[in-house]
């Protein structure tokens, strides 16, 4: 017995997996699925109750835009990159929240990497994911700026704890911190510090030296670098030897975790902490207060760079205004693990 086959027009079809397509919406609507799709990927482009009918009409099917399809259709993947030098480092879990919460508000979806403090891994990275985003934020990069400069000639980019010309830079300002930590150490009668350099291609902790010196000087302390130190525990605790040969009664580590490490070296050895050397840490990071003494340390704003790096980076992909970025102020936390020095 023959059977007649009645073809089921696509707009009436239901989804596989039971979600809402634009032929739902363009059949309840009653426009074409093209209308729906320039509504719904390019706004502005038609009628504007129209537009709003067929986002009213998308809302209450529950409908949630493809981004593979969106990608497709205009170009643009709501997913954005963000590259950190070491992902196991605390200083970055606020960064990172700052940076996913705006992200989320905008409906961008953030991709995370990392370079192992690396340049030619984070190069890498960049060039993987440089297809498949809209935008790529560098947090505390290690590549040359020339190459910075490239990448951001061809995709919307911004550079976080670095400044390079030509490139939108979120920099916290690490000036009045440091200045309030010599002035604190000279007022418990320190007339001695040393700066523990972290990487050599550290832009950072090339700036916070040369403030740290400019503000010794000032205060009448004799100060010595002493580094490059590995930016982990095991280089603070490694450092030991060479800040009691310098002879100097307090530090200023380029980061918490130097700081940490040395603080537990230290007090290992059996060391007086805070009376035989006052540590001071940088970036308030997870953690920090956890020590025995709890760690005085320069506190930097990091989930507001976080948040204000994606909202730059999303304006630079919309190609819209931004206003220019002021840097952001870090402050001196005091805590434990600085006190007047012992007398010999």
């Amino acid at each position: 017995m023959d059977h007649e086959v009645t073809a089921v027009p696509r707009a009436q079809r239901p989804d596989p997996a039971g979600h809402a397509t634009i032929y739902d919406i363009a059949r309840v609507a009653g426009v074409s699925p093209s209308t729906v799709s320039r509504a719904l990927n390019k706004p502005g482009r038609i009628n504007a109750t129209t537009e709003q009918r067929i986002r009213e009409v998308a809302a209450d099917l529950g409908y949630r835009l493809n981004p593979v399809a969106r990608a497709l259709y205009t170009g643009q993947t709501s997913t954005f990159a963000l590259i950190l030098s070491d992902i196991t480092n605390p200083v970055y879990f606020e960064l990172v929240r700052g940076a996913e919460t705006v992200g989320a508000r905008e409906n961008y979806t953030m991709v995370l990497a990392e370079s192992q403090e690396s340049g030619a891994r984070e190069a890498d990275a960049a060039e993987r994911l440089l297809p498949a985003v809209d935008g790529i934020a560098l947090v505390s990069t290690r590549m040359p700026d020339e190459q910075i400069r490239h990448l951001a000639a061809r995709k919307p980019l911004v550079v976080v704890n670095r400044r390079v010309d030509d490139v939108l830079s979120i920099v916290p300002d690490p000036r009045p911190g440091i200045e309030a930590a010599i002035e604190h150490l000279a007022a418990l009668g320190h007339r001695s510090f040393a700066y523990l350099s972290g990487p050599r291609t550290s832009y950072m902790s090339q700036l916070r030296w040369e403030i740290a010196f400019e503000c010794a000087l000032a205060h009448g302390l004799s100060v010595v670098e002493i580094g490059p130190c590995e930016p982990t525990l095991a280089g603070g605790r490694a450092i030991k030897r060479r800040v009691l040969a310098a002879g100097v009664t307090s530090v200023l580590a380029y980061n918490d975790i130097i700081a940490i490490g040395l603080l537990l070296e230290c007090r290992d050895s059996g060391m007086d902490l805070p009376g035989q050397l006052s540590i001071v840490g940088f970036d308030d990071s997870f953690g920090s207060d956890f020590t025995s003494p709890p760690l005085t340390t320069i506190r930097s704003p990091l989930r507001q760079a976080g948040e204000l790096a994606v909202e730059r980076l999303l304006s630079l992909v919309r190609d819209e205004d931004h206003q220019h970025v002021d840097d952001l102020a870090t402050v001196l936390v005091q805590r434990g693990s600085t006190a007047a020095p012992m007398l010999t």
